[in-house]
């Protein structure tokens, strides 16, 4: 009788025994080539490893400027990430089935790499996920502007009302930080043209130097002027410089400003949803004509609004900047 292997020497003896066979494995297809997923006599088989979800971030813009506001995303983490933008701590809240962060470049920031570091928690131990935005020139334009002295040194009559203005504004400022009170992309507050982007450096009379932290909408006087998303009514006003002011907190240390308005048709504590008419178009406090001037601040700093129509906050990063109107860049 041939020589038994010892492998079918093995088998046989658990077949004569009753001892239930382990599952044989694949013989090779072709010899001196083994077959897929097969594990030879006295081999371990492979560890499968499942896919390790990890936590991913994202920002907008990605190709920022100076003065512009930056939306920060993370997806896949377990709880509520940490982070900072050049130093600056974020302060995230829960977010269309992830978490966010609303920051902010200052207008003197300068072109170049701006570091973003943010450590999240996803199935393990925290994973530090470092990004970079890429500033580029802000591109402000310089202008010099001839008006009536009044407007360059207020007289000191008005000195006790403009610090009673500057109080309000702190207050106003001053909410606690809460998830954000909106759910849909910023739309444009008038559809009208831009007579003054944000960031303009000023020269009044050719001595007084000022930069434009707003965008002017062109507009005359009695024209509808309505909420850029939905908030809580946070100012109602008339003051010195601004004249007739609404300011809207949306939550996320976000808030819009609505200045010099001929009539304010919302009280303090209003809430107030996209599209929902504050006032009209006028020229209250230190202007020389009719317009409106729409600012956003977005973590203690103004930025451009323009740029904050460009945030996708919807989780649909293919159509940025959803907008129910959208008017473009005229001459002043």
């Amino acid at each position: 009788m041939p020589a038994r292997t010892p492998s079918a020497a093995l088998v046989l003896s658990l077949l004569a025994t009753g001892t239930p066979a382990l599952a044989a494995t694949p013989a090779p297809a072709t010899p001196g080539v083994r077959a897929p997923g097969a594990v030879l006599p006295g081999e371990l088989a492979p560890l499968k490893v499942a896919p390790v979800d990890r936590p991913h971030l994202s920002l907008q813009p990605a190709n920022p400027k100076p003065g512009d506001p930056v939306l920060v995303t993370v997806r896949g983490a377990s709880a509520l990430p940490t982070g900072t933008v050049a130093g600056r701590p974020l302060r995230f809240f829960a977010w269309n089935n992830g978490y966010a962060a609303l920051t902010s470049l200052p207008v003197e920031q300068t072109e170049g790499s701006v570091p973003v570091d943010v450590t999240a928690v996803g199935r393990g131990l925290p994973v530090l996920l470092s990004g970079a935005l890429t500033v580029g020139a802000p591109g402000f334009r310089e202008r010099e502007l001839k008006v009536a002295n009044k407007y360059v040194s207020p007289p000191k009559a008005v000195k006790a009302r403009m610090e009673a203005d500057r109080k309000a504004f702190a207050a106003a400022f001053a909410q606690p930080f809460q998830a954000p009170l909106f759910g849909q992309n910023f739309a444009w507050p008038r559809e009208a043209t831009v007579t003054a982007p944000f960031g303009d450096r000023r020269s009044f009379n050719g001595k007084l130097q000022t930069q434009h932290f707003g965008v002017d909408l062109d507009g005359a006087t009695g024209s509808p002027v309505v909420a850029a998303n939905d908030g809580t009514v946070v100012m109602s006003r008339d003051n010195y410089a601004s004249g007739n002011t609404v300011l809207v907190h949306h939550g996320a240390g976000l808030f819009t400003a609505y200045f010099h308005l001929s009539r304010i048709d919302v009280k303090e504590g209003a809430k107030v949803k996209q599209g929902e008419a504050l006032g009209l178009v006028g020229s209250t406090g230190r202007v020389t004509g009719p317009h409106l001037h729409w600012g956003v601040k977005a973590d203690d700093r103004w930025v451009d609004g323009q740029t904050l129509l460009k945030l996708d906050f919807t989780g649909a990063p293919e159509t940025p900047g959803v907008a129910t109107n959208a008017p473009g860049l005229g001459s002043p």
